[in-house]
């Protein structure tokens, strides 16, 4: 079970709330989210509530300024638990949308989709099994998103909503997300 305190404030100050479980809007126990500390488990937060927006991943340890540390201008407004999965991992790639083009099937973390299966482009993907974060970027660089098992027939019809992250969203590396949070 995960465990989060966020707080209005830099630097773990302000008015608190303290989370266990997915949140979609924030904003009904505090004003805004500028630092947080996560006591056990990992968390995926979010710029906008219901989900959406930027994205990025939490594990144990302590955040006292989202800005600084990941550029998030205005804070964190809904998150995830993420449930620990303890058994194998596996999930499809696709070079496509709707599971179209070359497919490859990974059980283990990818640094590179281009360096080793010879692809430059990931527009669809299956997760079997565990949860995994997606990085735009090779070698777990750039923007992420959460992904848990479910079939995801076009990432550009996501409605990740900000900044490009819906349309000219690639992803070029994979990491599962372990017991090690």
């Amino acid at each position: 079970m995960g465990r989060a305190t966020f707080y209005e404030e830099r630097n773990f100050q302000g008015r608190s709330y303290e989370c266990s479980s997915d949140c979609p809007d924030m904003s009904s126990y505090m004003s805004r989210c500028q630092s947080c500390r996560v006591q056990s488990g990992c968390f995926m937060v979010y710029e906008r509530p219901n989900y959406m927006g930027n994205q990025f991943f939490m594990r144990r340890g302590e955040y006292s300024d989202y800005q600084s540390m990941m550029g998030i201008t205005d804070g964190i407004r809904s998150c995830r638990m993420i449930p620990m999965h303890r058994g194998n991992f596996r999930m499809r790639i696709y070079e496509r949308e709707n599971f179209g083009g070359q497919m490859h099937e990974m059980m283990d973390d990818c640094d590179s989709i281009q360096e080793r299966y010879r692809m430059s482009d990931c527009q669809s993907c299956n997760v079997m099994d565990g949860h995994w974060l997606m990085y735009e970027q090779p070698h777990f660089r750039g923007r992420q998103m959460y992904m848990r098992p479910g079939e995801y027939r076009s990432f550009r019809d996501m409605g990740m909503g900000m900044g490009g992250m819906s349309g000219g969203m690639r992803f070029m590396s994979m990491r599962r997300i372990t017991d090690m949070c």
